[in-house]
């Protein structure tokens, strides 16, 4: 089998409700996202996403990914797609870094491998877990009412997982920490999420002044050292999921101690292959995990679901889904879908979901 085409789509995502990251600092209200679609000799295809949270949150944004494409296509055309590894080292080869560019072509390929086995991604990178997993949800940074009000509206769909987003000024933090731990239903899973805005003053200040609740906090620093100097002051749980990038991160994280819980971003980190060498660290350290999407369509969330469902029951907190927040649907319906807060693993060969091609118009680039 070879890869014998490769079509690439740009599309924009309305969010639902303008976005601000941690502190503030940016506000968006549009992803864009990239489709591969991966066509082969023996009549299958496989389809890939990568949508960046924006253009300006870490180094990934949506024009870098069809400008990684158009470099890679020429490595890329000709291979086999369920040789995922030699897919992989064809990438990186050709172009060093940009791992998010090199998601969307990684998820395709699982896509067709998965189709061909007659097996779920999930059950082709070794056993898929059934059992359905939480859909964390994504509060900006708002007013403490506004945070409730937020919370509130994905309570109503279900939700019992939460990313809450803080950050920028240590006061309205702490009372914002405050106020959400106060209406915190018995067996809610809240994650304080910094998005590396703090200093480490300010992260000390925060995590120090609400150790009597004991919350978790992700990426409280700008850097893994940031967070390596503060580690002996403060007695908060610490996910990573920015700085957490490539293997040697995960490792790092690992052998020196410096977090309890791994965000693993697929699109972040290259992809699928890539992020399952992440989970086998975490697992071998006994690591918790966040799996998400960096953002994007049910494509994305699927692929995410994936990956989740490789990882212990009890060790995978919850998944992070773009879908709910957006108000275009390029998939008419079909995937894993919000049920009472979960997502539940579909049993289709490969990810088990395609976009409506109409939805998605005519491709920008096309590589033969």
């Amino acid at each position: 089998m070879k890869i014998t085409r490769m079509s690439v789509y740009h599309v924009d995502l309305p969010l639902e409700y303008p976005y601000w990251l941690s502190g503030g600092r940016l506000k968006f209200e549009t992803l864009d996202a990239t489709l591969v679609k991966v066509e082969t000799d023996a009549g299958l295809t496989g389809w890939g996403e990568g949508t960046p949270w924006g253009h300006t949150y870490v180094p990934a944004h949506g024009p870098g990914i069809r400008a990684g494409l158009q470099t890679m296509a020429p490595f890329i055309l000709g291979l086999d797609p369920r040789r995922v590894l030699d897919v992989e080292r064809a990438m990186d080869l050709a172009l060093p870094g940009h791992l998010y560019a090199k998601s969307p072509v990684d998820m395709a390929c699982w896509d067709i491998a998965g189709q061909a086995a007659g097996m779920t991604i999930a059950d082709l990178l070794g056993g898929g877990s059934r059992t359905r997993r939480p859909i964390a949800s994504s509060v900006g940074t708002k007013t403490a009412e506004e945070t409730r009000e937020v919370m509130a509206r994905y309570r109503d769909r279900g939700y019992t997982a939460h990313s809450v987003k803080i950050g920028g000024d240590v006061d309205r933090d702490i009372e914002r920490i405050r106020d959400v731990e106060s209406h915190r239903p018995e067996g809610e899973i809240i994650l304080y999420d910094v998005n590396r805005s703090w200093t480490r003053q300010q992260a000390l200040r925060v995590m120090q002044a609400t150790e009597d609740l004991r919350v978790m906090f992700e990426q409280p620093c700008e850097t893994l050292d940031d967070i390596a100097a503060i580690r002996p002051l403060h007695r908060a749980p610490v996910s990573v999921d920015e700085t957490l990038v490539t293997l040697q991160d995960a490792v790092r994280v690992a052998h020196d101690g410096l977090a309890e819980v791994f965000g693993i971003k697929l699109n972040r980190v290259g992809g699928l292959t890539k992020a399952a060498r992440m989970r086998d660290v975490a697992l071998s350290h006994g690591i918790d995990m966040f799996v998400m999407a960096t953002g994007g369509s049910v494509l994305a969330d699927t692929e995410a679901l994936h990956l989740a469902a490789t990882i212990p029951d009890a060790n995978c907190h919850a998944v992070w889904a773009c879908q709910d927040m957006l108000t275009v649907d390029i998939a008419g319906g079909r995937g894993p879908r919000n049920l009472d807060g979960h997502l539940h693993l579909p049993e289709a060969p490969g990810l088990g979901v395609a976009p409506d091609e109409d939805a998605l118009g005519s491709p920008g680039a096309v590589y033969v």
